[in-house]
């Protein structure tokens, strides 16, 4: 195992580029007040930019039409884009999509390929990736829409909800029961379903970040299918293989949140850190104050310390797959997320009522970072995987292996010869 912790000057230069950019051409949309349409027209010579930089779709291989940089390097890409919300978008590795053309590209027939994931990829179609139900939790065997396969047509019938993108996308990515009879964790598939066939019901959800449903780049739904008809060949991957493909899909995607989350917090620091050096209050600056001064020290080494545990798990899934990264990709996806919360929680507190409106964007991060402990498995999901795979390490001992009398006669009984050569010479 070696360890490294430089990037290569090409690469560097290509994230420094990327961090101006996402500072002087995609910040100042954020304070433009635009509808999804608006924002997608002043993005499009943006994307173009990004293409020309050679960091377009980075989440692919080259073979695909993106950059095979790997998931460290696409890590470290997604901290500069996550302070941000708009710069996945303009990056072409935004939720859902960038999942959904990895699952297109693992699954896919070379005819989906062609008419589902190649636009998708060149950002002229949007996808949504339908598999939540409401009632269920975090428990997807419990899920109840289905589909069944009438002459050459999937028949498919259920609801949905919290669909990302839902009422915007071109097509859905559905998970429902095909195969009743199955052992659970392989009684349903996944279809591609077109927006445009009949039967499909979307109603926008208000979210506790966007009540009114008006954000730019994100919009989430319940859905309902009924007797929504499309052909057999819309299978995605094999019958009764939805459950394998969503954890391949969802694996990898943890990856990119928890280093989003990394650059929000580190946006959510600059502000506190530059409030704090600003203000003066009761004869000093709030930067004089132990209590802000505890603050920035715990908010600094908590953001390094997430940062390092998903770099290197980003690393392990490089190194050894997904699949033998399961433990580390938990694991960061609750530490990370308490790490937000807590950041931005404190750069709020030291702006005061300042922090509480929308006059800073600390408001609206705090509200969308109270979902991170949700979306993607609750934390404590997570906690409890993480919890298991670590004890099955262990085994049960009725005297513990570190029991100081127990070591002391082992140890004695070890060494007695020497001990005893040693009296005999005094």
């Amino acid at each position: 195992m070696t360890w490294d912790f430089s990037t290569e000057p090409e690469f560097a230069a290509k994230l420094d580029w990327a961090r101006d950019f996402v500072r002087e051409e995609i910040y100042p949309l954020e304070v433009l007040d635009l509808d999804h349409a608006g924002f997608r027209r002043l993005a499009a010579p943006l994307q173009q930019r990004v293409k020309e930089h050679g960091l377009w779709a980075a989440h692919l291989g080259p073979e695909l039409g993106g950059q095979g940089y790997g998931q460290l390097k696409l890590g470290l890409l997604h901290e500069i884009l996550g302070t941000s919300e708009l710069a996945p978008y303009v990056f072409g590795c935004q939720a859902p999509d960038s999942g959904n053309a990895e699952l297109l590209a693992l699954a896919g027939t070379d005819e989906q390929r062609a008419r589902w994931m190649h636009p998708l990829l060149d950002g002229t179609l949007l996808s949504a990736f339908s598999m939540t139900e409401q009632g269920t939790g975090s428990d997807p065997r419990q899920f109840t829409t289905s589909a069944r396969l009438d002459g050459d047509e999937w028949v498919l019938n259920g609801r949905k909800w919290f669909v990302g993108n839902a009422s915007r996308a071109d097509f859905h990515i559905v998970m429902a029961v095909t195969e009743p009879d199955a052992p659970p964790h392989h009684r349903m598939s996944m279809l591609i379903v077109p927006t445009g066939v009949a039967g499909i019901e979307t109603r926008e959800l208000g979210l506790m970040n966007d009540p009114e449903h008006r954000n730019p780049v994100w919009s989430h739904c319940e859905v309902g299918y009924h007797d929504v008809r499309v052909p057999a060949e819309n299978l995605l991957g094999g019958r009764g293989e939805a459950f394998a493909l969503a954890q391949k899909r969802l694996g990898p995607g943890r990856i990119h949140h928890c280093m989003r989350w990394i650059g929000v917090c580190r946006r959510a620091f600059d502000m506190l850190c530059e409030r704090a050096v600003s203000i003066d209050v009761h004869g000093s600056l709030l930067s004089e104050k132990q209590t802000v001064q505890n603050w920035v020290a715990d908010s600094a080494a908590a953001i390094e310390s997430a940062r390092l545990l998903t770099l290197r798990t980003a690393w392990k899934i490089d190194q050894v797959g997904a699949k033998e990264a399961r433990t580390d990709i938990a694991m960061i996806k609750y530490h990370g997320a308490t790490v937000l919360h807590d950041v931005i929680d404190r750069a709020i507190q030291v702006h005061g009522s300042l922090g509480f409106s929308t006059d800073l964007p600390l408001e609206q991060m705090y509200r969308w970072a109270r979902a991170a402990r949700i979306y993607d498995g609750p934390d404590e999901v997570h906690r409890v995987t993480v919890a298991k795979r670590l004890l099955k390490k262990y085994s049960a001992r009725t005297v513990p292996t570190e029991h100081v009398p127990t070591r002391r006669a082992a140890a004695l009984e070890r060494f007695r010869g020497q001990l005893d050569l040693a009296l005999a010479a005094q």
